[in-house]
């Protein structure tokens, strides 16, 4: 004899367990709506629908209201450490309300930017925070002409009519170079991020800008095409080919000084005995390293945290005036830096 299915629990089931109207119940199990019942209440409520096992019919819920309450991340590569803390960042807030988070990692091509947009377009997303921003960004003038809520996050674009959360890379970068300077370093190069970022472009700047302000020249700077430790290498073998006579490196990320490492030791440079260098971003395990690399360490968490919170209230209107807030690094000095050689 075929066994009867079991009747999915509804909303009114677990009403009626707990003693309350099915709003409240609905109100309860919403997580931006449950601050207006009671938390004992709440709890009731939670243990009633776990012990039927209902759950809340999420899309029914989301076109009754014509919301998808859903944003979208755009990351230029999940491998890099920087980015999963501002991942969490971005969840742990916008969870919190009852919000998913739809994350496309892009290999930093801009065809697969456009495609993760169509994509999230397509599920509807409520806004998007971008942190592969170039300074010169179709995706960010694709959300302005379609009237996408976004935020930008790490990276800025060279336009000031646009929300975004970013660090203070002239804090940064400044921070680095009076330390080597107060290590008497003179001679000091710089292995510069890619230009058509903000992150790589701004730090150049600062950096050629600040050694001109202490009459040191700025002229040992050569430019990687990524982020990346292999550019980080080839970035250091390049400068070698130009002028050997430099004590320390300012590295644009930890990953380009972590290639600087590698290549050093390939032509017998000890790090800092030899040549003193700093990285960026403050990625993990680098205390973990021999030596142990200094590194200016930036609020990854905070950032994609304070990011949502500004998404959210573009997306509920309550932001009307662009707001760019510089978060504030702070330098850590492990072992790779030291005096300058005699």
């Amino acid at each position: 004899m075929k066994k009867k299915s079991r009747r999915k629990a509804t909303i009114r089931d677990v009403a009626e367990l707990v003693g309350v109207h099915h709003s409240t119940v609905s109100r309860a199990l919403s997580r931006n709506k449950q601050s207006k019942i009671s938390p004992s209440v709440v709890r009731k409520i939670e243990r009633a629908a776990e012990k039927l096992g209902y759950f809340p019919n999420l899309v029914a819920s989301s076109l009754k209201q014509n919301r998808s309450f859903a944003i979208g991340v755009l990351i230029p590569d999940l491998m890099n450490p920087v980015f999963p803390p501002i991942i969490r960042g971005i969840q742990d807030t916008v969870e919190s309300i009852g919000y998913t988070v739809i994350t496309a990692n892009t290999d930093d091509e801009e065809r697969k930017e456009q495609e993760a947009l169509r994509m999230m377009q397509g599920r509807s997303i409520e806004g998007v925070i971008i942190a592969t921003a170039r300074r010169e960004d179709p995706i960010v003038e694709e959300c302005i002409k379609r009237e996408i809520p976004f935020v930008l996050v790490n990276r800025m674009v060279d336009r000031v009519d646009v929300n975004a959360v970013i660090v203070d890379e002239d804090f940064a970068v400044r921070s680095t170079l009076d330390h080597l300077i107060n290590l008497k370093h003179r001679r000091i190069a710089h292995i510069a991020g890619p230009p058509h970022t903000s992150t790589g472009f701004e730090r150049a700047n600062t950096f050629k800008n600040y050694m001109r302000l202490h009459n040191l020249e700025p002229d040992l700077v050569v430019v990687a095409d990524k982020f990346t430790a292999e550019e980080g290498a080839r970035g250091l073998k390049k400068l070698l080919g130009i002028d050997n006579s430099f004590t320390a490196v300012v590295a644009g990320s930890d990953l380009i000084a972590l290639g600087c490492i590698d290549a050093m030791a390939e032509v017998g440079l000890m790090v800092p005995e030899n040549v003193s260098i700093v990285g960026g971003n403050d990625i993990p395990f680098l205390s973990r390293m021999n030596p142990a690399l200094s590194s200016v360490a930036i609020p990854k968490y905070e950032m994609g945290s304070q990011a949502a919170k500004v998404l959210l209230e573009v997306i509920a209107g309550e932001r009307e005036t662009p707001l760019v807030m510089r978060m504030q690094p702070r330098l850590i000095v492990r072992n790779s830096t030291a005096p300058a050689p005699r």
